[in-house]
């Protein structure tokens, strides 16, 4: 394959050379792990004693990694992408509450964005996560095989009603809808849960998407057996494919407890689970949809290569690539510039309830080896090509 996702004049065409050095400032910070780890303290203190740093925030990290504070607000990063090929999905990135309040204001908050978003072609999928409709604790419990008491299967019951409501919403609009994948010791019971409304609203195509974490070795045999009731009981499956992003609590915690630990044994066989996992729905594409999300260059280039190969054209409606806004843009642009099915995950929420998103996001750049320096080394070779 050509080497498409060298050419930094498509890959930050959007940014201004202000925009390019802010870029090139925050990725230097974020190379510097003590410096990330000061920072994430500072900040944390910062907000828990009410310190007026929002518009600092506002001015930095949240305006590179997130697309406003309300719908409307991500509208001009929305538009702006679109011009150039690039799709949106709206992420309301506050996390999961343990009150039911906030649990069913998360509900009606993705209700309002489906209906934002069908007016929209720039915005294709809505998202939620799991911990966005339920508690954790109570998705454990049944992941675990706990017995629940009569309050818990009451309380477990609005949660498939959150997930019914969204998803029969998205249905009617014909919306596709992304679950988002979270810790392995919740996960079986989300999964149940997204499983049951692929059945009952992917009849036709793919609406619900659910996502496979692949640096879990057990989710390609899952995804085989998942194939395995679909064809039988005649749905569609969704799936977005991703690396993984708890690799070292899930690690952690299999140490603490005693058991084999869920994650892969290395980065090269996590490495090789992706990629198997988007092959074998290739392989299926008359009965699956691709969600690529990831930021890896050689993954992006494989799938490529077998669409090629199978005579798939490129922007084949059930295939689309997927990366974080403010992130790998010399994946995202690039790719739409030749014609491929891309879309940004778009962050937004009021700057303080996005916080634990934003430093998520840090950490894990600075955990990933090599992210963050091909960052640096395409935004230094974009300020060469500009004469900054």
């Amino acid at each position: 394959m050509d080497a498409i996702f060298e050419n930094t004049a498509t890959a930050f065409s959007l940014k201004s050379d202000s925009e390019l050095e802010r870029a090139y400032f925050l990725f230097k910070m974020i190379a510097n792990e003590p410096l990330v780890k000061i920072g994430t303290a500072m900040t944390n203190f910062a907000i828990k004693a009410h310190l007026p740093v929002e518009g600092l925030i506002r001015a930095t990290v949240f305006d590179h990694f997130c697309g406003g504070v309300n719908e409307a607000d991500c509208m001009p990063v929305v538009d702006k992408m679109f011009e150039k090929g690039v799709c949106s999905v709206l992420d309301y990135s506050v996390e999961g509450k343990d009150e039911e309040d906030p649990l069913d204001n998360a509900t009606e908050m993705i209700l309002k964005i489906l209906d934002f978003v069908k007016e929209k072609d720039a915005i294709p999928f809505a998202v939620f996560k799991p911990t966005g409709f339920g508690r954790f604790v109570l998705y454990q419990k049944i992941s675990e095989g706990g017995k629940l008491t009569e309050k818990e299967e009451a309380e477990w019951q609005r949660v498939i009603n959150r997930f019914d409501k969204v998803c029969k919403k998205a249905h009617d609009l014909d919306v596709s809808l992304l679950i988002d994948g979270e810790e392995s010791w919740m996960q079986d019971a989300a999964d149940q849960l997204a499983e049951d409304m692929m059945r009952k609203y992917n009849k036709k195509k793919a609406i619900v998407f659910n996502t496979l974490q692949t640096y879990r070795w057990d989710r390609l045999p899952y995804l085989r057996d998942l194939h395995e009731r679909a064809q039988k009981d005649g749905f569609k499956i969704g799936i977005k494919v991703v690396r993984g992003a708890y690799m070292e609590k899930e690690n952690e915690r299999a140490r603490e407890k005693g058991y084999p630990s869920p994650i892969c044994e290395s980065k090269a066989a996590t490495d090789e689970n992706f990629d198997a996992t988007i092959a074998y729905m290739l392989e299926n594409l008359e009965g699956m949809s691709i969600f690529s999300g990831t930021h890896n260059e050689n993954s992006c280039y494989k799938l490529m290569e077998l669409m090629r190969e199978k005579g798939v054209e490129k922007n084949h409606k059930d295939i689309w690539f997927g990366q974080l806004y403010g992130m790998s843009d010399h994946i995202s642009f690039n790719l739409a510039a030749h014609g491929y099915n891309v879309a940004k995950y778009l962050p937004f929420g009021p700057v303080r309830d996005v916080m634990p998103y934003l430093i998520r996001r840090a950490e894990e750049n600075t955990s990933v080896a090599g992210q963050t320096s091909r960052e640096l080394s395409l935004l230094k070779k974009e300020r060469k090509r500009r004469k900054i």
